[in-house]
């Protein structure tokens, strides 16, 4: 393999035959021999697949020449070349599970009534002229959050998407109803729907981070509002913006600074810990 890469994208866009869409997703990246998870629903795809440069290029051409994914934002990153145990194509009820299938609508611009999308430009111009008021909302799980957030960022307890709405709906963030809300989380899907469902619930200024902290990281590496690592959903586990990134994880055994993530105590389990080299080893 010459140069590994992974691509990284999601389109919300009504798909009226979502089975159609993943066998022939499935048939690009077989025929390409590229790896990865792929989501397809009636609201559109959500995808990260990895493998040589040049098949991968073939993959975004190809994915492209669907007119419904013709704008697909595609976020590139260096992959390892074994990035992916293997290639996943599925149809689901949604492109990330919340569990409110039904509440999202799609039209040709995307989700309804989701939150105001933002630069990462426009999060500072927001920061600047609000200041404290701002509260940025981490929309991942928090063992996400444990090895890189936003400075100050609201990080709930939520173990999988499906928490988010309970916590919602707990009433343990109301007195953010009335604040302004940045929504962020790894490539932009899951504030998607998040921004959508908090609007929904009453929260009355509602923003997501457009591309999600890739995209800000990509501008503003570790010298802007980021701090620590991105946890990722391959091989890697985590990725640094620079070479003076921040350490914020603790070792789950031994309580040293690390920003690995790993499986743990079950190797080959789905318990995911933030745990150091040495007490892996």
């Amino acid at each position: 393999m010459s140069t590994p890469k992974i691509v990284l994208f999601y389109v919300f866009v009504p798909l009226p035959d979502p089975e159609a869409i993943r066998l022939w997703q499935l048939s690009v990246c077989e025929s390409l021999g590229l790896r990865g998870r792929i989501i397809v629903s009636r609201h559109g795809i959500n995808s990260t697949v990895g493998g040589d440069i040049a098949a991968v290029k073939r993959y975004v051409r190809a994915t492209r020449s669907y007119p419904g994914f013709a704008d697909a934002d595609i976020k590139w990153s260096d992959g390892t070349g074994d990035d992916f145990p293997r290639l996943s194509v599925k149809v689901r009820p949604e492109i990330v599970t919340f569990g409110v299938p039904d509440e999202i609508v799609v039209d040709e611009n995307g989700v309804v009534g989701g939150g105001i999308r933002l630069s990462p430009e426009e999060v500072h111009q927001l920061v600047d002229e609000r200041g404290d008021e701002v509260v940025f909302f981490d929309g991942r799980n928090e063992i996400e959050a444990q090895v890189g957030r936003f400075d100050g960022a609201v990080v709930t307890k939520a173990q999988t998407t499906r928490d988010f709405i309970p916590l919602l709906e707990s009433g343990a963030y109301d007195h953010l109803k009335d604040r302004p809300v940045v929504t962020y989380c790894t490539g932009g899907v899951r504030c998607e729907v998040l921004s959508t469902v908090m609007r929904n619930r009453g929260f009355s200024e509602v923003y997501q981070l457009d591309g999600g902290i890739v995209r800000y990281g990509e501008r503003y590496r570790d010298d802007g509002l980021w701090r620590g690592s991105l946890y990722v959903f391959d091989n890697r586990m985590s990725t640094e913006f620079s070479d003076h990134a921040e350490v914020l994880g603790q070792c789950v055994e031994c309580g040293a600074p690390t920003n690995n993530v790993a499986n743990h105590p079950d190797r080959e389990g789905r318990d995911l810990a933030v745990i150091c080299p040495a007490c892996l080893a």
